[in-house]
């Protein structure tokens, strides 16, 4: 019987970056190293993370299970379960797109935050204009676009103290004032 080898994690990297096109500088911004971090990852100089976040990184440019990684252990951060963030993954389904390509249509210094976003360890951006290029990038329809944005900013809202119940005439002005605003602009 002949024994199954397990591919090494940086192996498994190195074949990805390969198989994606994807410059090993591109992938080090993606995922929040430096570059040579990155060369010494795939070169075997440095061990490979045991850093839940820096694997589940990874693991989500790679659209692969962090547990595909024997170096994965207990996550570090909590994982936050967005409605919207599923939402938009589906629609990167629907739309065919790689994460990577997906990561490439935004600013260099904005694709690490939204590999967090992907991988749940922050939530939607409320900065409409920041939620309106992700919308863009994935032919979300503009009041799908424009839901998820209320419903994000009622979240901020509340954790910022305001009891939207309480207030809901006020939040509901607010909203549709907004929404005019918002959806005129389009």
């Amino acid at each position: 019987m002949k024994q199954i080898i397990p591919e090494k994690s940086s192996e498994k990297v190195a074949k990805f970056l390969n198989k994606a096109s994807l410059h090993k500088r591109d992938f080090a911004e993606m995922i929040g190293v430096t570059l040579s971090y990155v060369y010494n990852l795939i070169d075997e100089t440095v061990p490979f993370s045991t850093r839940g976040t820096t694997i589940e990184r990874i693991s989500t440019v790679m659209e692969i299970n962090p547990d595909e990684f024997g170096e994965y252990r207990i996550p570090q951060e909590p994982i936050l379960v967005d409605e919207s963030v599923e939402i938009i993954k589906d629609y990167l389904k629907e739309n065919k797109l790689s994460v990577v390509n997906f990561l490439k249509s935004f600013p260099r210094k904005k694709r690490l935050d939204i590999v967090d976003m992907l991988r749940g360890a922050i939530p939607l951006p409320i900065d409409y204009k920041e939620l309106k290029l992700i919308g863009k990038t994935l032919n979300i329809p503009n009041e799908e676009l424009y839901s998820m944005w209320e419903t994000r900013l009622k979240q901020v809202l509340e954790s910022a103290g305001l009891n939207i119940y309480s207030n809901t005439e006020l939040v509901n002005s607010m909203f549709d004032c907004a929404k005019k605003y918002l959806l005129k602009q389009q």
